[in-house]
């Protein structure tokens, strides 16, 4: 510790940074800058901690996992059991369901920010980072609640906003015509409010295939787009979650064998899905996710209302006029509302200035998973494996390792 306050020290009485700090709406932070404080961020600062390493949390919103918080549906669960959802160095309580519940989840998240006292400064939307070559540390400009702006310098950026940073929301022909409520699943809670009426969801993933079930159980009138190809898969098999028992197999047989098993057993528990209009892509499940990202539906009741009739499935729509959508088809059918299950996207572009480690395409590290982490003059990423909490707690852990590494080497110079 003292080879890192003898050049913290020398960093202070920099006159580069000096003329820098002098500034009250600048900030040198000895540590790593963290954006964002969802589950990844979170999981970043708990990993540093552990190592002695203090880290500063931005957050946009005003409270922690605001996805979690303030942008999801009133019966959402863990889709995965809690297992595979914890953060590093601290376990679920024990009492928890093996799917627990949203508020179950964001407790646990709570719960885990006091235990590393991981508190964010909340309301600060960062607007532009950049690495300044001339002083060899990271510039982040922040925005606060009352437009006020900060600039915080540090060694290290870890970007955690994740892959859902911003809904989705497709262009429609027709959307300003149509005259009933259209909203995005960010904006869903629940089927109460559309009791009685014929609501179409619009993406037929996890959060599309729920929502149809939850206003189904809310005497809500479902219709589903289904635009792609689908794999849907029991959530478990002989009492096993479907993906924990893939996990397994993967240790002992090629991704191929394992989607052959999985689908075998799928047409056995729950039939062809292709006579419902939910066809299958021609890659297995984990091979389709590999190379798309795109996570299998796991099945907790939906596929049976499907098959009942309780909820129809359409074509993709070609525009919508008053009250009415017409398919590309030609059919047209009356509706109430419409709910945007489009899914969400990455916008770090929108403020990192850099082109080497992050895709401006899709906002991406350009590089897959597990080498997507590490960027180059202390830049990290995580949260964007596509393997959700999981992924970010592997690569939470490795930049943990990483910078008390480079800490260490670059205090033991001075």
């Amino acid at each position: 510790m003292d080879c890192l306050r003898e050049l913290e020290g020398k960093h202070a009485h920099d006159p580069l940074l000096e003329k820098i700090m002098n500034k009250s709406s600048r900030v040198f932070v000895p540590g790593p800058v963290i954006v964002g404080a969802g589950p990844s961020g979170l999981a970043v600062a708990a990993c540093l901690k552990d190592k002695g390493v203090l880290s500063m949390v931005l957050e946009r919103s005003s409270c922690i996992a605001s996805l979690w918080q303030l942008k999801t549906y009133d019966r959402l669960r863990l889709h995965l059991p809690k297992q595979f959802c914890e953060l590093p160095l601290m376990g679920f309580p024990t009492e928890f369901p093996t799917y627990p519940t949203k508020q179950q989840f964001l407790h646990y998240l709570e719960s885990y920010a006091q235990m590393f006292e991981i508190g964010p400064r909340f309301n600060e939307t960062v607007s532009h980072a950049e690495y300044d070559k001339v002083i060899g540390f990271w510039r982040v400009k922040t925005v606060g609640k009352k437009l006020e702006e900060t600039e915080y310098v540090c060694r290290w950026l870890v970007v955690a906003t994740g892959e859902n940073a911003e809904a989705v929301v497709p262009e429609i022909h027709g959307m300003e015509d149509f005259g009933g409520d259209i909203k995005h699943t960010s904006y869903y809670r629940s089927g109460e409010e559309f009791t009685g009426k014929k609501v179409l969801v619009v993406g037929c993933g996890n959060s599309g295939m729920e929502v149809c079930l939850d206003l189904c159980n809310h005497s809500a009138k479902p219709s589903l787009v289904v635009r792609n190809t689908v794999h849907v898969l029991p959530r478990e098999i002989l009492g096993q979650s479907t993906f924990g028992l893939s996990m397994w197999l993967l240790k002992w047989l090629p991704v191929r064998l394992v989607d052959r098993f999985l689908l075998i057993v799928s047409r056995l528990m729950l039939g062809d899905t292709a006579r419902f209009g939910l066809d299958r892509p021609e890659l297995g499940p984990l091979e389709h996710k590999n190379l798309t990202g795109k996570t299998p539906v796991l099945d907790v009741g939906t596929l049976a209302k499907i098959k009942s009739g309780d909820i129809k499935i359409c074509p993709e729509i070609k525009k919508l006029k008053r009250h009415t959508v017409e398919f590309i088809e030609g059919k047209t059918e009356n509706f109430d509302a419409i709910i945007l299950a489009t899914g969400y996207k990455s916008i770090v572009p929108s403020w990192l200035k850099e082109g080497d480690m992050f895709s401006e395409k899709d906002g991406f590290p350009r590089k897959p998973f597990p080498n997507g982490w590490k960027g180059e003059c202390g830049l990290y990423a995580v949260g964007f494996t596509k393997r959700g909490i999981l992924g970010a707690s592997v690569d939470a852990i490795r930049i943990a390792e990483d910078i008390e590494r480079c800490r260490n080497e670059e205090s033991c110079t001075v």
